[in-house]
């Protein structure tokens, strides 16, 4: 769903707003979170549901690692996690150019076949190793899986960034 589409601009975002302000008026702050959280992966599916297995495989394997991070900083694990999040964005946006270039320069046949490039994965990427590098620097204090989930997935930043800090934004 595209922000200057009308599905968005007369369905989805008067709802989103509606439903918001009416679960934090009625239910609280962390109910209003949980619901815009819901939103934004409704949003981010709504193009491609597939998308959705990445998005949120992703972040339940960078909440794990943070939530490790948190106890016990390590470095091998702050760049393991790094490694795996840049692993994961060269798969999607170069698999398919560098088997075609093997193919050529080897003669070879280095198929991967379609893979598909998921909205905005160089976005949430860099916020996800953004919010690992400030576990591991001790810039996140207090940490809920609410909290990280919202502040991976918010849509209005989902597909098109900033990329901001954990702080900035919780």
């Amino acid at each position: 769903m595209l922000f200057a589409s009308l599905p968005f601009l007369l369905v989805f975002l008067p709802l989103v707003l509606a439903g918001a302000y009416a679960t934090r008026r009625w239910v609280g702050v962390r109910s209003a979170l949980a619901f815009l959280s819901l939103a934004s992966i409704v949003f981010y599916g709504w193009s491609n549901p597939a998308n959705l297995v990445v998005l949120v495989g992703s972040l339940a394997a960078n909440y794990l690692i943070g939530d490790a991070l948190a106890r016990k900083p390590d470095r091998w694990l702050l760049a393991a996690g790094i490694t795996l999040n840049l692993g994961l964005l060269a798969w999607f946006k170069y698999s398919g150019f560098i088997a075609f270039n093997l193919s050529a320069l080897t003669g070879g046949d280095f198929d991967v076949g379609e893979v598909l490039l998921p909205l905005g994965i160089s976005f949430f990427t860099f916020q996800k190793i953004a919010y690992l590098v400030d576990i591991h620097t001790g810039k996140i204090g207090a940490r809920s899986l609410l909290d990280y989930v919202f502040f991976i997935v918010f849509f209005p930043q989902l597909i098109a960034g900033p990329i901001v800090h954990h702080k900035q934004l919780i």
